[in-house]
């Protein structure tokens, strides 16, 4: 594990870790009491933040794997949209298969649009963090 690593992980934790509470407590906090899929009074936001940091892991370790060195941000877009597509299928789509959401289609919407603004921006993180560094000025 090298700085890139912690770098990568500590980007995808500490953007998670604002963009979901701000997200499901803060701006769409009625809708989601609405789809009553969260049903928790005092969610346990340890737990919560456990499984951040240890997607962030995963992602920091699988994603140098996957980088194409001329391209860093493109890749990082494209690595993190296809893991936020695979996140969106576990967290929303196998979720509602499994549980009554009142108002499906807002659940959806509503879940895609946070998973695509969670892992674009981690997308262009990644990238960011794996650009090749400059060369030194002459």
């Amino acid at each position: 594990m090298n700085l890139r690593f912690f770098l990568s992980l500590f980007a995808y934790a500490l953007l998670t870790m604002i963009l979901g509470p701000l997200w499901h407590f803060v701006l769409f906090k009625d809708a989601y009491h609405a789809f009553g899929i969260y049903n928790r009074a005092d969610p346990i936001i340890p737990l919560g933040f456990l499984s951040m940091w240890i997607q962030g892991a995963i992602l920091a370790w699988l994603f140098p794997r996957w980088l194409e060195a001329k391209a860093p941000l493109a890749s990082g877009l494209k690595f993190c949209l296809l893991m936020g597509l695979f996140m969106f299928t576990v967290s929303t789509l196998a979720a509602a298969a499994k549980t009554v959401v009142h108002g499906m289609s807002q659940f959806l919407l509503i879940q895609a649009a946070f998973h695509l603004i969670q892992f674009g921006l981690t997308g262009l993180l990644l990238g960011w963090i794996h650009r090749e560094p400059r060369p030194a000025a002459a």
